[in-house]
Order: C-alpha cells, then sequence, then structure tokens
C-alpha cells in the first residue's frame, strides 16, 4: 500500500490497527478468499508467496495459516508497516516464514520470484500505473502460477439511524469525488486489467458483508477508527456542519450499540501459462 509516513506518525499505527481489525471484524471475507484459492492450488499448496502492498500483514498471515509450507515476501513501501508486521511475526513466532522487503512499488521492483502465489489485496488501486504495477506481478510468477487481485468499493458503512445514515451517504459521496482524481481505479473492473496483462482469469466472486448485532467485540473501535480516518482525510471538502456530525458521532463512548457493518468487495483469481 502506498503510505509513505515514518513509524512514529500517529496516522499510520492508526492505519496498521484499522487494517487490523478490518481483517478481524470482517474476518469471513478474508477466510473466504483463502478458501477459493485453497481449492484452486488443491494438493500442490504454494510455498513462495508474495503479498503486493502487505500493509499491516493481514493477508501475510492468513495465507500462512492457511498454507503451513509457505514462506512470504511481504513487500510495502512502509517501513513502519514492516516493522508492524515483523513485530506481530516475533509475537507469533513466524519470523522465520517472513521475508519483509521495503520497495516502492511505483518505482523500480526489486529483484524477486519466481513465485507460486501472488497476493495483492487492497493495494493496487494506490498505484500511479497499475497496469505497470500487473506487469511486474506477470513477470514474478511462476508459470503455472497464481495471482489473487482482492479489491474493495469503498469504505464500509456503518451507521443505522436515518440522520447517521444520510450523513455516511453525504461522506462517501464526497470521498467518491476525491478518489476519481487520487485513485481512478479504486472500484473498477480489474478483470480486463487483469487479462491485457497476460493473465487467465479463473474465477471472479464478489464477497458481500452485512453484520447486523451481535456483532464482534471490536467492531466499535473499527467503525471508530474508519469514521476518523473519513472525518481526518475529508474535512477541507465536507460542510462544517458534516464535520460538527461526525466529531458528535466519534464522541460517543460506546459505538456499538446500534451499529451495522456493509462491505462489498470483488475478487479475481488467475493464473499464468
Amino acid at each position: 500500500m502506498a503510505h509513505h509516513h515514518e513509524h512514529h506518525d500517529p496516522d499510520e499505527s492508526a492505519l496498521a490497527e484499522l487494517l487490523d481489525l478490518d481483517a478481524e471484524v470482517l474476518g469471513s471475507h478474508l477466510a473466504g478468499v483463502i478458501t477459493s484459492v485453497a481449492e484452486m492450488v488443491g494438493p500442490a499448496q504454494p510455498r513462495r508467496i508474495l503479498d503486493v502492498g502487505s500493509g499491516s500483514g493481514t493477508g501475510t498471515f492468513a495465507l500462512l495459516w492457511h498454507f503451513p509450507g509457505s514462506e512470504v515476501t511481504a513487500l510495502d513501501v512502509s517501513e513502519s508497516m514492516l516493522q508492524h508486521l515483523q513485530h506481530k511475526a516475533q509475537e507469533l513466532g513466524l519470523t522465520d516464514r517472513i521475508h519483509p522487503v521495503r520497495a516502492d512499488l511505483d518505482a523500480d521492483w526489486p529483484e524477486l520470484g519466481p513465485f507460486d502465489l501472488i497476493w495483492a489485496s487492497q493495494s493496487l488501486h494506490h498505484m500511479a500505473d497499475p497496469d505497470r504495477a500487473l506487469a511486474e506481478v506477470y513477470a514474478r510468477l511462476r508459470p503455472g502460477g497464481l495471482l489473487v487481485v482482492a479489491e474493495t468499493e469503498g469504505f464500509p458503512r456503518f451507521l443505522t439511524d436515518e440522520a447517521g445514515a444520510a450523513l455516511e451517504a453525504r461522506v462517501h459521496a464526497v470521498l467518491k469525488e476525491r478518489r476519481a482524481h487520487d485513485m481512478p481505479t479504486m472500484g473498477s473492473d480489474w478483470g480486463p486489467r487483469i487479462a491485457k496483462a497476460g493473465f487467465a482469469i479463473e474465477a471472479t466472486r464478489t464477497f458481500v458483508t452485512d453484520l447486523t448485532p451481535p456483532l464482534p467485540p471490536s467492531t466499535g473501535r473499527y467503525a471508530q477508527l474508519s469514521l476518523q480516518r473519513l472525518r481526518n482525510g475529508l474535512a477541507d471538502r465536507l460542510t462544517p456542519e458534516d464535520v460538527a456530525a461526525l466529531d458528535q458521532i466519534l464522541a460517543r463512548e460506546d459505538m456499538g450499540d446500534d451499529l451495522t457493518v456493509h462491505s462489498t468487495r470483488p475478487v479475481w483469481i488467475a493464473t499464468k501459462d
């Protein structure tokens, strides 16, 4: 993921926590993607895996758990994210199976590979030139190997009351306008780009998550961090009234009482001949 912050940056620390909570609250989505991958690879489990834009390592650890004979090279531009990942690997006793590599994926990629499986979860839409990134991925995947591209249609939605849902709709509309300029490929159909890079698409799935109470215990914190990130990132584009309304929601001591979680995440699984 393309985040340029140092280890002491509180925004980067909050993002790492948010990514970890995302995997925790939306664990059924991640498990579903991994299950689809496991069914496709069959008994010949991948040994060498590349996690492109590894972030806090949620994909890395899920893959290591499901494929016990594997090793993962975690590729990310952020030193603090890689440190977060390494610290978690130490806690889990997995340091010998993880190889963190810092690299700007919009610049020259390191000479790595070949890999049996390449995983790109919510990272390609951050690339300045995603077609170039897919070409780099293609060059590093062995013939017969598997590419998994997992994307998102946007931030999850949480608020259920009429005023909160209307506020969230306005915030997401502003976010969509900004991303049309900053991240134009987010929410697009990645199938044609993946095929153009030379891959054969084997499966496409869309994972829709709709969680209602009782929710996972960490949902309140997940919603708080998500809405705080939206508020901070869009404060200069939102109306003062909407910023104040977000601040009022974020000031609640417990956000988990009347929340739901809605998220839509498409996945493409492809092979290299």
